[in-house]
């Protein structure tokens, strides 16, 4: 993979409603199609159809004790994430970066702003997040920055569009979580 150095000034910011299509196009072109293979996070080989829409992201948006993160350079939009507050933890999902910049620094500094967010500004004691358990790569990452397996597992929404349509029968969520 032919990685970009990150943007020098990264510029975090919460999305606004005006900023749902450009979210939407992002996080598909992170983990869906042929031009997600660029980058490593890919789930193009595990699953078709959608992994977000336009509703999905305008509820997040909308909720309370909710935000969807941006990391922003020149202003253009370069990563995204989701960060909720679930009691005393945060919650870490809809991580997508730019498939030409993932490698370059860029997730790694989305990740530590979400968790100073969790930590910093909601009180929470830990930072929790599921990955789809078979993605082996992706889960060492998150564990060279301080998160841990927990064996506890919750089933992939099977049946369920909105989510993909799996090309495999063995996916599953596996719970990971970092004390902050």
């Amino acid at each position: 993979m032919n990685a970009t150095a990150a943007p020098a000034r990264l510029i975090f910011r919460a999305a606004r409603p005006a900023d749902i299509d450009v979210i939407v196009a992002l996080v598909e072109s992170a983990y869906r199609g042929e031009g997600s293979k660029q980058g490593w996070t890919t789930e193009a080989d595990m699953l078709d159809g959608q992994r977000t829409d336009r509703e999905g992201v305008a509820a997040l948006i909308d909720r309370p004790g909710s935000v969807i993160l941006l990391a922003e350079s020149d202003g253009r939009i370069l990563a995204c994430a989701h960060v909720e507050k679930l009691d005393e933890a945060g919650y870490f999902g809809m991580f997508s970066v730019r498939p030409d910049l993932q490698g370059g620094g860029v997730g790694r500094a989305l990740l530590a702003e979400a968790e100073r967010i969790a930590r910093e500004e909601w009180q929470c004691n830990e930072m929790q997040m599921t990955v789809i358990s078979i993605r082996d790569e992706l889960i060492a990452w998150y564990e060279r920055r301080g998160y841990r397996r927990t064996g506890q597992y919750k089933p992939f929404p099977y049946g369920d569009a909105r989510f993909g349509i799996p090309k495999r029968d063995d996916l599953r969520f596996e719970l990971l979580v970092k004390s902050l």
